[in-house]
């Protein structure tokens, strides 16, 4: 059975920085990779980071090019969004969920299961 839990949210002024956790069990990184999607009251879901568990393909969105960084910690399971210099529109609600691998690599069409998600306030 497929768990993911998120961690890390909170509340930062534009500027400031944000380590997100999420902790993945029960997922086969064979078939399956992990993405940090965003969510926002009246926009849709945006895929933001993803990251394949054997070869480290990495993808980001432009939205967040060059300010997100992913990562993993293969021995804990665990999986990491680092997010710099934050903007008011990155406001939300950020989730980890599993997503398929095409080619060894990752993206955001086929989002599985998802964790419930950690809040991101954004504001001065």
């Amino acid at each position: 059975q497929v768990q993911l839990v998120e961690s890390g949210g909170g509340s930062v002024q534009p500027g400031g920085s944000l380590t997100l956790s999420c902790v993945a069990s029960g997922v086969s990184l064979t078939d399956f990779a992990i993405a940090w999607f965003r969510q926002t009251p009246g926009k849709e879901r945006e895929g933001v980071s993803c990251i394949t568990g054997p070869s480290g393909f990495i993808q980001h969105s432009d939205s967040v090019k060059g300010r997100f960084s992913i990562s993993k910690d293969n021995d804990k399971s665990t999986f990491y969004l680092q997010m710099n210099s934050l903007q008011l529109e990155d406001t939300g609600v950020y989730y980890c969920a599993t997503v398929r691998k095409h080619y060894g690599r990752c993206g955001f069409a086929e989002q599985g299961p998802r964790g419930q998600g950690t809040s991101v306030n954004v504001s001065s």
